[in-house]
């Protein structure tokens, strides 16, 4: 990179030994001048430094042991150098970093990561971006992390087609997710609105293990996934993408943004997709997925004033499916098995900012309401629920005397009114829960902190109070440690939650009370990059302890013909280990392999064991490989699952299953892609292994008996999935 510098004031007279120098710092990416935000500044002499700050702007004090050289680094940008002498004292710099790619002297470019940890961040933020969602199809949200080692994604059961998320072993509800920092896939949303997002609408992904911020809630217990969804003033003009595979799947996608005036632009996006084959592969006479569409359309806004900012959205989703035995098989005897899904959902969302006349301080506020309903039956199970919210979120940031001591404080507040009715149970509540956080930040040379807390008031429940911390250490230049410990809690919805437990026979046995999940969670990360073979290479290291203090528990094992929920009494705990390496073979190829150990036990019909459905072991392989033209991409990617516990079941005689242990099985993927002027063309397969689990469902034969179930879905139910596609996209023009 290299830095060019602009003197925009003349120098003041001050009789002081010390001076302060002050400037800011931008880049140059993709032909836009950006500020950037995390540049490290540092005086080689003194061994110190300082970060820019989120417009940019640093500050840092020179002594009189001058003259002293003055580096400037960022993420995705080489450093560079300048001396500075006493006659530089009391200036204002800009400085200009530019990307290697713009310079012809430089020989070696920068390939840029398309997952990677940010190193800049306190805590452990992973960081999935447009070109890593680009090596599958990506479909929906739930596609998204086929690539990923840190999300595991499985399926619910045999015949409804969903699919659920876990982090450190745990289910997906302990997983905070949002939209832009907006709360997302919470109430009623929680089972099966990871289809609600399609793959194509996303920019970029950021993964957060432990507890988040506070700012964001008191609901992340295992993580924080937050969603960034193409912004209307930087996304291209035209983008359409259509899809289609052999298992009866077709999808088409289009947004488009536009600018309004020099401050408003606004983007629509539309999106339509399903299943349209009966398919049987496995000849059971259950439809291997359910057929049936969905459809999402949203459009968005955005102003850029001089003093605020603003976003502004509505979200329609819509989707309808079948599944069950096959309509049309002559063979069946007596009443057909079906299971139909209807859920749709209306979201307003808005932000605002406001940047205030002291320098570094700002408010935003974040608002969202939204209306959700969903119909589900599965054979003679009925499920109805209907859910309205609203959220708010205001917050202040500011700094104590300096840009490296920082603070937020807010207020918030959550509104939801859910009604939910499964076969002759009823769980109805309304719950308003105002709250109070402060979070102060440090960021210093080599040592970063935040440290908050929060405070809600539950109207059911009473206070509830949460503190948490997040350090990091930077032990070299190419060594980062971590460390996080903090609280959450979360009102469990024990229906919606498991609605996928409909897929048997067996009566629920509802908990005698609701009282909130409450979770601790301790854990730490070393990243570390070194070079191999004078090539780029890192290693992320990472555990996590959580351990429950309630836990709503799905018991399974106390009585084999029953599905009991009962708050926990005993203990329930998740150990999480990762080891991540990725390593730049060359210039076009490079490649990640991982290592996942997960020890997750809970108190089941009095006794401390392994939960069910959770291997202890996961691999995970991804390759890469792009050709010096960037015509031609090549992924391929392997996970392996462990084996795991499995539910027992009794069967159609009385006598129980004996093999309640899955057996361990990869799962390999592939697409090429060809880049061609506006055009992007792909062809893909999934589980080209063809692995499937053999006999999903227990006793398919008979659906009404008390023997009957689908939810002991360890592996794939189908097996090779090819398919084909073809992206457009027409640039904004220049101005």
């Amino acid at each position: 990179m290299k830095i060019i510098f602009s003197l925009l004031t003349i120098f003041l007279y001050c009789g002081f030994s010390f001076a302060q120098l002050k400037g800011t710092i931008y880049g140059f990416n993709e032909g836009k001048k950006i500020k950037i935000y995390g540049a490290k500044v540092k005086l080689l002499g003194e061994n110190r430094g300082v970060i820019s700050d989120e417009k940019g702007s640093f500050e840092i004090i020179l002594s009189k042991e001058l003259p002293d050289t003055l580096v400037f680094s960022a993420m995705g940008y080489s450093s560079d150098s300048i001396v500075v002498s006493k006659k530089d004292r009391f200036i204002l710099l800009e400085v200009n970093l530019y990307s290697d790619q713009l310079l012809p002297e430089v020989i070696a470019s920068y390939k840029k990561k398309s997952k990677n940890i940010l190193r800049l961040k306190t805590l452990q933020v992973e960081e999935i971006g447009s070109d890593e969602l680009r090596k599958a199809a990506c479909c929906n949200l739930s596609e998204t992390f086929e690539t990923n080692a840190s999300v595991d994604v499985h399926i619910t059961d045999a015949i409804s087609g969903a699919k659920k998320i876990e982090m450190m072993g745990l289910d997906g509800v302990y997983t905070q997710i949002q939209f832009e920092n907006i709360p997302y896939l919470r109430g009623l949303e929680s089972s099966y609105g990871l289809n609600s997002m399609p793959g194509n609408w996303i920019k970029s992904m950021q993964i957060t293990k432990g507890t988040g911020n506070v700012v964001n809630g008191y609901e992340s217990m295992a993580g924080l996934i937050n969603i960034e969804v193409k912004k209307p003033p930087n996304m291209n003009r035209v983008f359409a993408n259509v899809f289609g595979s052999n298992m009866g799947r077709a999808e088409f996608n289009f947004d488009t943004g536009f600018d309004l005036s020099k401050k408003w632009s606004s983007a629509w996006f539309i999106h339509g997709s399903g299943y349209f084959l009966e398919m049987d592969r496995n000849n059971d006479k259950f439809r291997d997925m359910p057929i049936g569409t969905n459809a999402s359309l949203m459009n968005r806004y955005h102003y850029q004033g001089d003093k605020m900012e603003a976003q502004l959205g509505v979200n329609l989703y819509k989707e309808n499916k079948v599944g069950g035995q096959i309509n049309n098989l002559q063979d069946i005897v007596g009443k057909i098995y079906q299971v139909n899904i209807d859920s749709k959902h209306i979201d307003l969302f808005a932000k605002t900012g406001f940047f205030l006349k002291k320098p570094l301080n700002s408010i935003g506020i974040l608002y969202n309401i939204k209306y959700h309903t969903t119909n589900s039956s599965f054979g003679d199970r009925q499920f109805s629920g209907e859910e309205k919210r609203g959220y708010i979120n205001a917050i202040y940031d500011g700094i104590f005397g300096r840009s490296d001591h920082k603070f937020k404080l807010g207020l918030s507040g959550v509104y939801s009114e859910i009604v939910q009715q499964m076969d002759s149970l009823n769980d109805d509540r309304i719950e308003v829960v105002p709250g109070a956080f402060f979070e102060y930040s440090y960021i210093g040379l080599r040592v970063s902190s935040v440290i908050g807390g929060r405070i809600d008031y539950h109207n059911l429940f009473g206070v509830q109070a949460l503190p948490r911390l997040h350090l990091k250490y930077i032990l070299t230049e190419y060594t980062d440690i971590r460390f996080t410990a903090g609280k959450g809690w979360r009102v469990p919805n024990y229906m919606i939650d498991n609605i996928s437990l409909l897929a048997n026979t067996k009566p629920w046995i509802a908990p005698d009370t609701i009282i909130p999940e409450v979770s601790w969670n301790i854990g730490g990360s070393i990243v570390q990059e070194f070079k191999l073979f004078k090539r780029q290479a890192n290693i992320t290291l990472d555990y996590y302890y959580t351990i429950f203090q309630n836990q709503m528990l799905v018991d399974r094992d106390i009585n084999p013909s029953q599905i009991v929920f009962n708050n926990l009494s005993g203990s329930s705990f998740s150990n999480s280990f990762q080891a991540e390496i990725y390593y730049d073979l060359t210039k076009t190829i490079d490649f990640r392999v991982a290592y996942k150990y997960l020890d997750v036990q809970a108190t089941f019909a009095g006794e401390l064991q392994q939960r069910i459905m959770t291997p202890r072991h996961r691999g995970f392989l991804n390759l890469s490989y792009k050709t010096r033209n960037n015509r031609w991409e090549f992924d391929f990617t392997t996970n392996i699952y462990g084996s795991f516990r499995l539910p027992i079941i009794m069967l159609e005689d009385g006598s129980i299953t004996t093999d309640n242990k899955s057996q361990p099985y990869p799962i390999l993927n592939a697409q090429i892609t060809h880049n061609y002027k506006k055009w992007e063309f792909y062809l893909g397969g999934e589980n080209l292994g063809n692995f499937t689990q053999s006999n999903p469902i227990i006793n398919a034969e008979s659906p009404f008996s008390q023997s009957f179930d689908a939810t002991r879905i360890w592996a794939p139910v189908y097996g090779i999935n090819g398919y084909i596609g073809i992206r457009f996209k027409i640039k904004k023009a220049k101005e």
